[in-house]
Order: structure tokens, then C-alpha cells, then sequence
């Protein structure tokens, strides 16, 4: 194995690869024990392979770490992995922690951490990459920064206090939203809460929407009232909705009666649908339009960053007022159309003649039909008056149709993937929680 020394903020991300040059998946974090005297010894990397499953790979079965890449030798345990007592994550828990320089000369911030190989073989420790605090009075700037070896410094949290998270969050903030709530869930519970409380509102919506119920719910226990109608504000509101619903009636009207009026009252619309319905299920943020507005108008509004795919796949056309509940609903022009067309072509000639919208109590099942039928990602659906109130879009339905608990992988199903088990450098499945050398 190299022998370099490897920063472990710089290994999230990295790819996995078995011998042969297949892909394995991405290291997630790196997993050490503390020693009485000696710097934490790695005892292995949490690596996500396919399925968002992350398993243990032993540090014994890797042969290289380097180059942006990490080789092992084809042999991966793929229970879902449980932390022990006594370990540590170095990314999820260590980064963030506050230590104290053992010489009295201060104290500081840790940002980084690097392991390397020992003469014996093993990975340790080897250096801490710390801040100091930051000592002028401008707002602006960060305290100086330092290596420094394990036995120069030592922890100090006191009992109670919250951990940072800032760097664990700068370290996660390539990760997509589904992936980001999956790297929470699987953290410990009190330090899951904590990268929660320091997440951004707009970001820690987003991760929200990806989480079960019951984490969501307990999540936003533990923010404050005005916090929690912030964070409520930027989710969507199908997704606003569905957590209020699962809160207390005396707290879910307190935190409406907090969030922006007109979040709150499309909350509230939808809260008074059956949620097996289309009303219940339905986004109220569609894209509207006049029948006047142009192909070019329509390209530049799902062109729009923050738009999700499925409601970008077509525009809704409608008389004024533009907002849910519109005025007399039009009809929809899909986006592949409107490429067909120059951009001052106007859209309300454009209709797909074709497509019916639904009612509100429309059943979730006919929903699913109806979508299923004609390849549609989105259903406009309107009240009695024939007024667009949202649409239902294809995450919708799948949210619905999935079980509950479809975010947790079966923790023995097999990994999708034949090799040869006596091909040199092939993948061998092994049956027990971890296998391979060092297994402990």
C-alpha cells in the first residue's frame, strides 16, 4: 500500500475501485478507535456503494490510497453498516471539535485530519489540521491555522455543549439533498441534530424533503418556533404539508400562523385535501402562464436553476389571476414542443389538445393510472370551478406508492453484480457483518 500521508476531508467523494478497475462505490468517512497513548488507529472506510447502502470496508482490504482513487482487493461485506461502541468517525464526529494545545498556549478548532501508515503497517493519526481563534476585532477573516501531532493537543468539549458542524457541512456541500439527509441519517443522533441546527434554512428544507417522517418530525422538534416556519417557508408545500400534518394540531397552527401568508395558506389548502387524492398529493407551484406569453417566455421559466425537473417538463396555461387558485385553466404545453417552435410563437396556440386535468379528490390510484398511461410526469388538476389549484407530479405518485420505509435498503440483499468468485481480483460477498483481515 502507498505509504503518503491522506487528509481525510479530501478522501469524501473518492471513488472505490476493486483490482480489476470496476467501480465499487464512494467513500463516505473514515472510521478510527482511540488508544491510551498512542494516536486513534483506522480501522477501516464507511464506503456508499450502489443502492445509497453504506457498508464497512476493513483498512486490511485496501491495497492503495492515493491519486483520487482508492483500490482494494475485491473483498466487500455488504451488511449495512452499524457503528460500535468506541469508534469514531473522523469526518462526521472529529471535524469541528474543539481542543486545547497541551503546552497552555491555547486553543482551537479541528478543520482537517491526516492519516497515514505505520512501520508496522497499520493506519493512525498522524496530524491535525486546527484554527486558531480569531484574534483582531474586524468581522471579517479567520484565526490562523496549524498542524499539529495527536499528542500536542487534547479534547475539550464540555459536557452538553453542541458540537460545530461547520466543517462537516463545507465537507458535504457537494452532496446532493437525497444523498446529504442519507449521510445524516446515519449519523449518530445527537450529532445528526446538531448538523441540522447549523444547516442553512433553504438547504436543511431540501434535506428534509428527502428524510422520513419521523426523523423530519423530530428534526424540527428541536428548532426553535421562528426557525422552524423559516425552514417550513422553503420547503415545498405538498412537503410543508405532509410534516405539519404529523405534529401536534396545537403546534402545526402555531407554526402556520409564523410562516410567510402565502406559504401558509397553500399549506392549508392542501391540508384540507384527503392526502389519497390528487389534492392531497399535488405541488401548488406549477408554472403559469397567459395564453399570450411566448415560447421564449415559457424556455426562460423552466430554464430556472432551482426549478425541480418534473415541473419543468410543461407549462400551465391559464386566464388570470396566475396564482392557485388560477383563473379558468387552459390547458398544458409540454417543453419538447415548445423546442419545435420559434420563440415568438405564443403558447396558447400550442396546447396538447390530448391531455385531461384531474379533480382535487381524484384518487391517488387513478392518479397513477392516468400517468402511467399516457408517460406523463405531471397532471394539472383543478377545482369545480374548472380553476387550476396544482399539479401532481411524478415524485408525488412514487412517494406514495413506496413503502415507508423504502429510504432503508434490506440489509441482506445481495449486491446486483455477478463475478466469478475464483477470478483474480474479483468482488467475494461476504456473509458476516464485516468480514475480511482485521475484522474485530
Amino acid at each position: 500500500m502507498s505509504a503518503a500521508r491522506v487528509f481525510v476531508a479530501r478522501l469524501a467523494g473518492t471513488t472505490v475501485f476493486d483490482p480489476v478497475g470496476d467501480r465499487v462505490g464512494k467513500v463516505r468517512d473514515v472510521l478510527v478507535v482511540y488508544r491510551k497513548n498512542d494516536p486513534p488507529r483506522v480501522v477501516g472506510l464507511i464506503v456508499e456503494i450502489p443502492g445509497k447502502r453504506r457498508v464497512f470496508l476493513s483498512i486490511g482490504r485496501v491495497t492503495s490510497i492515493g491519486s483520487g482513487q482508492i483500490i482494494t482487493n475485491g473483498i466487500i461485506n455488504v451488511r449495512r453498516f452499524e457503528q460500535r461502541g468506541g469508534e469514531v468517525r473522523v469526518i462526521a464526529e472529529l471535524l469541528g471539535r474543539r481542543v486545547v494545545f497541551a503546552d497552555g498556549s491555547g486553543e482551537a478548532t479541528i478543520e482537517d485530519v491526516a492519516i497515514e501508515e505505520t512501520e508496522t503497517g497499520d493506519w493512525a493519526v498522524s496530524q491535525l489540521f486546527v484554527r486558531k481563534p480569531k484574534t483582531g476585532a474586524s468581522p471579517f477573516g479567520k484565526g490562523a491555522t496549524t498542524f499539529v501531532t495527536w499528542n500536542e493537543v487534547r479534547e475539550k468539549q464540555n459536557r452538553g455543549e453542541a458540537q460545530s458542524a461547520e466543517q462537516l457541512i463545507a465537507t458535504y456541500s457537494e452532496l446532493k439533498p437525497a444523498d446529504l439527509a442519507n449521510t445524516l441519517l446515519d449519523l449518530p443522533q445527537q450529532r445528526m441534530l446538531e448538523v441540522a441546527e447549523e444547516l442553512p434554512d433553504d438547504r436543511l428544507a431540501d434535506v428534509l424533503e428527502e428524510m422520513p417522517e419521523s426523523e423530519q418530525v423530530q428534526i424540527l422538534a428541536q428548532l426553535d418556533d421562528d426557525r422552524a416556519a423559516d425552514v417550513l417557508d422553503q420547503m415545498q408545500p405538498d412537503d410543508a404539508a405532509d410534516l405539519i400534518a404529523q405534529l401536534s394540531d396545537e403546534r402545526g397552527e402555531h407554526l402556520l400562523e409564523l410562516m410567510e401568508p402565502e406559504e401558509a395558506d397553500d399549506v392549508r389548502m392542501l391540508l384540507s385535501y384527503n392526502p389519497d387524492t390528487a389534492g392531497g398529493l399535488m405541488t401548488t407551484e406549477p408554472i403559469i402562464v397567459s395564453a399570450d406569453a411566448t415560447v421564449a417566455e415559457g424556455l426562460a421559466l423552466i430554464r430556472r436553476h432551482e426549478l425541480a425537473p418534473a415541473l419543468g417538463a410543461a407549462v400551465c396555461v391559464t386566464l388570470p389571476p396566475y396564482e392557485p387558485p388560477t383563473g379558468r385553466f387552459l390547458g398544458v404545453v409540454h417543453f419538447q414542443r415548445m423546442l419545435r417552435y420559434p420563440p415568438h410563437v405564443r403558447l396558447g396556440t400550442l396546447l396538447d389538445p390530448g391531455l385531461e386535468p384531474v379533480t382535487a379528490d381524484t384518487s391517488a390510484a387513478e392518479v397513477s393510472r392516468i400517468l402511467a398511461s399516457y408517460n406523463l410526469v405531471s397532471l394539472p388538476v383543478v377545482d369545480d370551478k374548472h380553476r387550476l389549484v396544482g399539479v401532481v407530479t411524478i415524485d408525488d405518485i412514487l412517494d406514495y406508492l413506496l413503502p415507508d420505509d423504502w429510504r432503508s435498503q434490506d440489509e441482506d440483499e445481495p449486491v446486483k453484480r455477478t463475478v466469478p468468485s475464483d477470478t483474480t481480483g474479483s468482488i467475494r460477498i461476504v456473509n458476516g457483518r464485516r468480514g475480511g483481515s482485521g475484522a474485530r
